[in-house]
C-alpha cells in the first residue's frame, strides 16, 4: 500500500513571534523551524500502514529549501522518499496555491491513501487537505483520531470526534484523510533512521516541472490578502480578592463584581 503524507513547515510554538516591518507577516530572523505537530501524527500513521500492508510512504513538501529538514525528520522516523516544491513562484502562496502545488505533484504518482495535519499551527486554516482532495477527485475524511484499513486495503474506517460523541465514517480508497492529536502517539527518529535518511531519495521540483502557470499559484494566485497582523492587546493585572475566611472572600468578590465589575 503507498501512503502519501502532505507535510508543512512551521515555526516551533515556543518560538517568540515578532511582526515583520511590512506589518502583514512574522518576522523570520531567529525562528526555530519544525514539522507541523499534526503532520507527525500523519507520519506516524503512515509508517504504521506500510509495517500491516507494505508498501512506501512518500513524503510532499511546499516551501523553501529550509524545509528539507522536516522532511528528513520524516524520513528519519522512517518514511521512504521525499518531494519538495521549491520555487520563488511559490512565495506568497494561500491556501488554495498551496494544494494547487500539491494536486500537480500528486496526481501522477501511485497512491492508496494520503495523509495531512487537520490544520496547521501557524495559519490554522484548516482547508488545504479539503481542497487536495477536491481536486483529485477523491473521498476526503477530516480530523481522524482512529483510522483502520480493511484487510483487502478497499476501504478506510475513521473515527472523528464531536461534541458527545464520535462519527464513524467509512469510505472507498484512494481516499484523504486529515490527522487529529490522539491519533497515535508519533515515535522519535532513532540514530540510524537519522543517519539512513542522509541516504534516502529527495527531489526538489520546480513549477515548470509540474506544468503549472506561475500565475496560478504565490502571491500571483492567492484569494486571500493579509491586510494587517497585529499583536494581542497586553492583558489587564487580575485583582485578587483578600479575605480572612471562605465566607468574606466571597463577600468581598460579590461587592467587587456588583460595584467595580457592574456584572451583578
Amino acid at each position: 500500500m503507498n501512503i502519501i503524507v502532505c507535510l508543512k513547515q512551521v515555526p516551533d510554538t515556543e518560538t517568540q513571534i515578532s511582526i515583520a516591518a511590512d506589518g502583514k507577516s512574522i518576522s523570520t530572523d531567529n525562528i526555530k523551524w519544525v514539522m507541523n505537530p499534526y503532520d507527525e501524527y500523519a507520519v506516524e500513521e503512515a509508517l504504521q500502514i506500510r509495517e500491516k500492508f507494505g508498501g512506501e510512504v512518500t513524503i510532499v513538501g511546499v516551501g523553501p529549501k529550509r524545509v528539507t529538514e522536516s522532511i528528513r525528520t520524516a524520513l528519519a522516523m522512517g518514511a521512504d522518499k521525499g518531494i519538495l516544491v521549491d520555487d520563488q513562484a511559490i512565495v506568497g502562496n494561500d491556501s488554495l496555491g498551496t494544494a494547487r502545488v500539491l494536486t500537480a505533484v500528486i496526481k501522477d504518482l501511485d497512491y492508496d491513501i494520503i495523509l495531512c495535519g487537520k490544520q496547521g499551527v501557524d495559519d490554522d486554516y484548516g482547508i488545504v487537505g479539503s481542497m487536495l482532495a477536491e481536486f483529485l477527485d477523491i473521498p476526503q475524511i477530516s480530523i481522524a483520531v482512529k483510522l483502520d484499513i480493511s484487510e483487502d486495503g478497499s476501504k478506510v474506517t475513521v473515527n472523528r470526534e464531536v461534541e458527545g460523541g464520535t462519527f464513524v465514517i467509512e469510505a472507498p480508497l484512494p481516499a484523504l484523510v486529515t490527522a487529529q492529536k490522539g491519533l497515535n502517539e508519533p515515535r522519535y527518529a532513532s540514530l540510524p533512521g537519522i543517519m539512513k535518511a542522509k541516504k534516502k531519495p529527495l527531489d526538489v521540483k520546480a513549477i515548470a516541472d509540474l506544468g503549472l502557470d506561475a500565475g496560478s499559484v504565490g502571491e500571483a494566485g492567492a484569494k486571500i490578502e493579509i491586510k494587517e497582523i497585529t499583536l494581542p492587546k497586553p492583558r489587564q493585572a487580575g485583582k485578587i480578592v483578600e479575605g480572612e475566611t471562605p465566607q468574606e472572600k466571597a463577600a468581598n468578590l460579590a461587592k467587587f463584581l456588583h460595584e467595580e465589575a457592574k456584572i451583578l
